[in-house]
């Protein structure tokens, strides 16, 4: 039986968290060439490169980044048997592996999985962003994740079983700094005529509604940027440089956050939100309680 060397899979992962040989060599206090050597190794036992260079980083290649995932796995979970034999922080937490959408604005996933860390069990939560919903469907078939939160339900040409359970929905706020919110209130919707407008990516179910409602009501808005993520965007908005919207819901944690202004609400353009599982009914205790609060808080 082959065994793989978890000190090749430590350096591995190091030079992987820290995106290069040399500060991984700084972080782990050994020679660049003994980390070159045992990345090396690792590569030739799994038979992949693991990594390909760009620039003077080290960008993980596909499997690179399943082989990060699995490191980062082991590692937690020795960490977590560490805390268990040393008694430190009672009874071993509950793990929730949470695949998140990467349209999803970061208040909504934030508000939305509060409710896993106020169990009386510790939960230790581990999200995952880097991809949109389809790219979390075979760790679901394989519980790679134990839930994925997206703006969409699972689609059903994708080849895994998956039920997809509503969280909840609302309408769609416009946002922008005072001075310009208070320039386009006047005359909603026609004042976004010619407005300076940020809009998020084109693989978000916003995007597309806010496309057909600038249609009927015959606006069109100048579109100075799109995002695929809507953290940066709201920087942008949060800046000056346009117009940017966001769920009702959470309208006032962006203002606060942001600075900025509401100029006005449409309810008509409808933002859902889903938990997506393999399973009909839901077990995983975190699982549940954060579609419980959903439901019954966020948007109720």
């Amino acid at each position: 039986m082959e065994w793989l060397n978890y000190h090749h899979l430590l350096y591995f992962w190091v030079v992987a968290r820290e995106g290069s040989i040399a500060r991984a060599s700084r972080e782990l206090r050994l020679a660049k060439p003994t980390i070159s050597g045992q990345i090396h190794q690792l590569e030739s036992v799994l038979g992949e490169k693991l990594f390909i260079r760009r620039g003077r980083l080290l960008v993980l290649t596909e499997i690179g980044r399943v082989a990060y995932e699995y490191a980062e796995e082991i590692f937690s979970l020795g960490s977590e048997l560490l805390d268990a034999v040393k008694e430190r922080g009672g009874s071993k937490p509950l793990r929730l592996n949470v695949g998140v959408a990467d349209v999803l604005p970061k208040l909504i996933v934030r508000r939305l999985l509060e409710p896993a860390f106020l169990l009386e069990r510790p939960v230790r939560v581990i999200c995952r962003e880097d991809r949109p919903v389809e790219g979390f469907m075979g760790e679901l078939a394989t519980h790679g994740v134990d839930v994925v939160l997206a703006d969409a339900p699972a689609d059903s040409s994708v080849q895994v079983r998956a039920f997809s359970h509503l969280l909840g929905e609302c309408g769609t706020t416009f946002f922008a700094t005072p001075q310009l919110a208070r320039a386009r209130r006047p005359g909603f919707p026609r004042s976004l005529d010619g407005a300076p407008f940020l809009l998020p990516g084109g693989k978000s179910v916003l995007r597309r509604a806010l496309e057909q409602w600038f249609s009927s009501h015959a606006v069109r808005p100048a579109v100075l940027a799109e995002f695929d993520d809507p953290a940066l965007m709201n920087i942008f908005g949060e800046d000056g440089v346009g117009i940017f919207c966001g769920p009702t819901v959470i309208e006032a944690d962006i203002c606060r956050r942001h600075g900025v202004k509401v100029i006005s609400r449409v309810k008509a353009i409808r933002q859902r939100f889903f938990a997506i599982s393999v399973e009909r009914r839901l077990k995983h205790p975190a699982v549940v309680a954060i579609c419980e609060a959903a439901r019954q808080e966020l948007f109720a």
